[in-house]
């Protein structure tokens, strides 16, 4: 199998984030998605970035790689559960925080489920494909013996920028 070629960094006009260790509350955590979503750029992939947070702590940051990987799996979110699964050595993240830029499509929603994590915080909505809110809720399935704990539109503003303008920047390139 051959290596997926190298893509061009596109210019992202957006500036990581460097916020406070002093007050690790929501914000913390997403900006630090934030900044991956900026990697994603930079790589031209879907600026999206995910981060897991257990007790206060770091165990998963990742950004969407599904254009250079070829995998149409590598999402932000399913990326970033398989290492916080490494990093504890279990498959079963019950008292991790998932902060996802975007909310979670059905893939990434349903293996959040599968993954029993306590919470899932992301900051912009997406009604034609979000499966935690947006298109449908599958945090409500009926028979479903685990719920998430959600919070939306934690740095909607700038994660809804960041990803409008990638996408205003893709359409001139066609």
């Amino acid at each position: 199998m051959t290596e997926p070629p190298q893509r061009p960094s596109l210019p992202c006009p957006f500036e990581k984030v460097f916020p406070s260790q002093l007050q690790r509350d929501d914000d913390f955590y997403m900006w630090l998605a934030y900044n991956q979503a900026i990697d994603a750029w930079k790589q031209d992939e879907v600026p999206i970035g995910a981060v897991i947070e257990l007790g206060g702590e770091i165990i998963a940051a990742a950004h969407n790689q599904r254009d250079s990987t070829r995998d149409p799996t590598a999402h932000a979110e399913i990326l970033a559960l398989t290492q916080a699964a490494k990093a504890v050595g279990d498959w079963r993240l019950n008292e991790a925080t998932l902060y996802v830029t975007k909310e979670p499509c059905p893939m990434c929603s349903g293996a959040s489920l599968m993954a029993r994590l306590k919470r899932v915080v992301y900051a912009v909505s997406d009604p034609k494909m979000g499966c935690l809110g947006g298109a449908t809720d599958l945090n409500a399935l009926p028979g479903s013996n685990h719920r998430l704990e959600l919070t939306r539109g934690v740095l909607e503003k700038p994660c809804h920028e960041l990803i409008r303008a990638y996408f205003q920047l893709k359409r001139q390139e066609d």
